[in-house]
């Protein structure tokens, strides 16, 4: 549109210098133009060079985006493209309901061998179903189905955010989330320390997820950052992850921030977010 409009308005200054050969005042010529080959070609060439300096700007602008988009945290990359806006879909996963008998059945026996379960759980592999034993209160039939109907639970969107890597000033980032993701976009991140500022404290780079496919999610991988501190009078956690599903489909960004004192919950705020990796 713009070059477009440019061309019309050389032609009509062209087609304005061509068609005037005199100046006058009153009835005397005061001057005449001539308009020579050689002034027509000088001014062609004075229009291909507007235009040309145009476009050079033009693509000054693509390679300044390119260089931007170059530069972006190696870590963060893979998963967001610099002010490339993304849809996501904050939700939770939710197993088939037929899940909850034998749920109901772990419950009741965990009653039953408190100390046991929890000893049981604390040295079992986190974030997946726990190995089977008669304690569970399952017989092995009910585990093996158990096990199926987990393998059946699916990602349940309850509402949508959008999603945006920026650079609010040099050397610091931020993953800006509209909507209830909004905590996200208090956090900082400077790629020379990998820490993400949090008006908690530092959020410092902990071991990197290789999730398999029964944990929670499914198998995905990604990279973790976590704020932690224990005061007499408040404890805080807060953590942040970014990583990417194992068919490379989605991508994730998790969040958590819980806060408690005296053994009562003060605050819990958790974000499961799924999106859209950059095109490749």
């Amino acid at each position: 549109m713009w070059h477009g409009e440019l061309d019309r308005l050389t032609l009509a200054l062209a087609a304005k210098i061509a068609n005037v050969r005199t100046i006058s005042v009153g009835v005397q010529p005061l001057a005449t133009i001539s308009i020579s080959p050689t002034q027509v070609m000088k001014f062609s060439m004075i229009s291909k060079t507007l235009k040309l300096s145009l476009l050079l700007v033009g693509y000054g602008l693509s390679v300044s985006s390119a260089s931007a988009a170059s530069k972006t945290p190696p870590l963060l990359a893979p998963y967001l493209a610099v002010d490339k806006a993304v849809k996501g879909e904050v939700g939770a996963i939710v197993p088939p309901k037929e899940i909850n008998k034998y749920i109901a059945k772990v419950q009741a026996a965990a009653k039953n061998h408190t100390e046991w379960h929890k000893e049981f759980a604390k040295n079992a592999k986190p974030g997946v179903p726990l190995p089977f034993h008669e304690n569970l209160g399952l017989t092995k039939e009910e585990y093996a189905d158990y096990l199926k109907l987990w393998d059946q639970r699916q990602f349940k969107a309850v509402q949508q955010v959008v999603i945006r890597l920026e650079e609010p000033k040099p050397g610091e980032w931020m993953i800006r989330v509209s909507g209830v993701g909004m905590q996200v976009s208090l956090l900082r991140y400077d790629p020379a320390t990998d820490v993400f500022k949090s008006p908690n404290g530092e959020l410092k780079r902990i071991e990197d997820i290789d999730a398999e496919e029964r944990s929670i999610l499914g198998a995905w991988k990604g990279h973790e950052w976590r704020y932690e501190n224990n005061s007499e009078f408040i404890s805080t956690k807060e953590n942040l992850a970014i990583g990417m599903f194992k068919d490379a489909k989605h991508c994730v960004l998790i969040y958590r921030l819980q806060e408690s004192t005296s053994g009562h919950r003060l605050a819990d705020k958790s974000l499961v977010i799924r999106f859209t990796p950059p095109a490749k």
